[in-house]
């Protein structure tokens, strides 16, 4: 699978790449960096950290600086000043390219249609952008893989908003109903069943290498913040496990629905409203009687051993 990665590490994002870069059936062409846990300038310097260190050789386009139409809010308290957990060591050596992550994202997609996933951890304003560039990417694109939402959950910000949605509602609702025909959303109602835990985590500390050892730094981190919030060591790999269900859809299992985000709502600004009713059905948005958008494959449950058991490995 040949993938675009529109990302904000932070830290499960790191995470997600050295995932992706331990399968064999996995090629990140192209990254995109985006506002959210840090700001996409620091967020692309990261990306290139991580794939330095992993021995990827991609262009990293620095992305939208700030949300649509909002102020720009950033995650450090729960990422760290650098975003990766206190980690991120000395600058990369390289540097990124000179076009935007939306421009990027468009150029590839028009140069290989229909060859191309894309991969979305971060709010989605780069892909809204895109959208907006280029009305067709829909089409140009393979898959779309986000991570991001709260269908049927409470959110992780708000009561009922994910992190990813709420920085940027607006792109979120743009890109759900753009009319991709190929896209999946690994929202918390599966990714906050993926909680590694002590036995996991000490696991993963004995690992040999650089590799392994900056996983563990990260997670100690992460585990940090977690164990702040539960009182019990562990934290959740949301971004890892979206990379991992776009490779392998039999770690899940998925509902379709047709999705928006709400926008102004004064308390629930950024919650996934979902078309759970049996006449939302493809017969039913062709008649004209519904919102008219496609319906996006939900992730619901996750085969959370196996999933834990691939992570494991891919730090190895």
């Amino acid at each position: 699978m040949r993938i675009i990665l529109d990302t904000d590490p932070g830290v499960d994002d790191a995470l997600a790449i050295m995932y992706l870069a331990a399968q064999e059936d996995a090629e990140i062409v192209a990254v995109g960096s985006v506002h959210g846990n840090v700001p996409s300038p620091l967020a692309a310097q990261n990306a290139l950290r991580v794939l330095e260190l992993l021995g990827i050789e991609a262009p990293v386009a620095i992305g939208a600086a700030r949300p649509l139409a909002q102020p720009l809010q950033t995650a450090e308290f729960v990422h760290g000043a650098d975003g990766l957990g206190g980690r991120a060591g000395a600058p990369p050596l390289g540097t990124p390219v000179s076009e935007s992550a939306a421009e990027q994202l468009v150029r590839l997609a028009r140069a290989q249609p229909g060859e191309l996933t894309l991969l979305a951890l971060g709010p989605l304003t780069n892909i809204a952008l895109a959208v907006l560039l280029e009305p067709d990417l829909p089409k140009l694109l393979r898959s779309v893989v986000i991570m991001g939402g709260a269908v049927s959950v409470p959110g992780n910000i708000t009561p009922y908003a994910d992190a990813n949605f709420f920085h940027d509602p607006e792109a979120a609702d743009l890109v759900l109903g753009a009319g991709f025909g190929d896209i999946t959303l690994v929202g918390l109602d599966a990714t906050e069943q993926t909680r590694a835990g002590e036995e996991w985590l000490t696991a993963v500390s004995g690992l040999p290498g650089p590799r392994a050892e900056f996983a563990t730094g990260l997670l100690d981190h992460y585990a940090g913040f977690y164990t702040q919030m539960f009182g019990t060591r562990g934290c959740t790999l949301h971004d890892p496990l979206a990379a991992a269900i776009m490779l392998d859809t039999k770690l899940a299992t998925f509902r379709d629905m047709p999705l928006a985000v709400e926008l102004t709502g004064t308390h629930t600004r950024g919650q996934v409203v979902s078309d759970q009713r049996v006449i939302a059905s493809d017969a039913y948005i062709a008649s004209g009687h519904s919102s008219g958008r496609l319906p996006v494959k939900v992730a619901e449950t996750v085969d959370v051993p196996r999933f834990l058991e691939q992570m494991y490995q891919a730090l190895t």
